[in-house]
């Protein structure tokens, strides 16, 4: 199965479909005058279909046993067919589309088993995925001009060459893979204020976004927050209370970063981590969602706010 650790859980839900066409109208008023000898067709697709959602991942390999928070099966009958409609919910890492084509698919296949001894000539066609949400595309912004960032790399060990940036690298091809143009890269050591000066420099030159990452720790050296704080305008504790939560599931140290966020102008400031690990799972975390705040800022700056 895929490695699905690293997603965040978000609301996630899709819409399905099966047709179940018949070869007699007879058929269709047996149907809805529940005439026909093995019962009441439709709820027991409906049933069937709720059970086909739960036990995807016991007949499809690579899908993930989830929580089902809401499935509900509905039927349009028309003069010689059946529509099946399959939504489904759930707050998750991983979509649940191809649940809702499972229950989708159960429910034409009970349909068409308790049609048969009276209707030979029953067909299920056109089972399909009418929607999905919820995932990482919903929640990416478009933007008119490209989004401009800068990564600052603080450690005493890496700027004097005693040891190498990973997680600034890491940094840098999370941004670009997100269409994030890196428009500078800088490493400095553990002083407040050489961090100061880069970050105000960034924010001066109009910078969307300035990433940092290193010093957020509790030793006597890490004293990025304290250096990036007095530079706000505005503080957004949202944003690293969920790095934080999302860090706590996977690490128990993730309560001991002090990092923080905030606007400086309209320059976004994010301190991660100064782990390779620890930057990149603050990314996982964040991106592409907290990326709406340079939206925000451009609506407001073609507006003239």
């Amino acid at each position: 199965m895929i490695d699905i650790t690293h997603k965040p859980t978000t609301l996630r839900e899709a819409t399905a479909t099966a047709l179940v066409t018949v070869s007699d109208p007879a058929t269709i008023t047996a149907l809805k005058e529940k005439q026909v000898p093995k019962g009441d067709v439709l709820e027991s697709a409906r049933v069937a279909a709720l059970f086909g959602v739960k036990k995807t991942h016991e007949l499809i390999p690579d899908c993930h046993p989830l929580p089902i928070e809401h499935a509900a099966c509905t039927f349009e009958v028309g003069a010689m067919e059946i529509v099946v409609t399959m939504r489904v919910r759930t707050i998750y890492r991983t979509g649940v589309e191809v649940e809702a084509m499972h229950g989708a698919s159960v429910a034409a296949l009970t349909i068409y088993d308790m049609l048969k001894p009276i209707d030979k000539g029953v067909v299920i066609s056109g089972i399909r995925l009418l929607e999905k949400k919820g995932g990482k595309s919903d929640w990416k912004d478009r933007f008119d001009m490209p989004v401009k960032a800068a990564v600052l790399v603080i450690s005493d060990s890496v700027s004097s060459g005693k040891k190498e940036d990973k997680a600034g690298e890491a940094i840098a091809e999370r941004l670009r893979k997100l269409d994030v143009q890196v428009a500078g890269q800088v490493v400095v050591p553990d002083e407040p204020d050489q961090v100061a000066a880069k970050v105000k420099a960034w924010a001066d030159e109009g910078l969307d976004l300035v990433l940092t990452t290193g010093g957020t720790g509790l030793s006597p050296r890490d004293r990025t927050p304290d250096a990036i704080a007095p530079l706000l305008d505005r503080e957004v504790p949202g944003i690293m209370e969920a790095a934080r939560s999302y860090g706590q599931e996977r690490m128990p140290w993730a309560m001991m970063s002090r990092g923080i966020a905030g606007m400086i102008g309209r320059t976004l400031v994010i301190t991660l981590p100064g782990s390779t690990r620890g930057a990149q799972e603050t990314m996982d975390a964040l991106f592409p969602f907290v990326l709406h705040v340079v939206k925000v800022q451009e609506h407001a700056f073609r507006h003239g706010r």
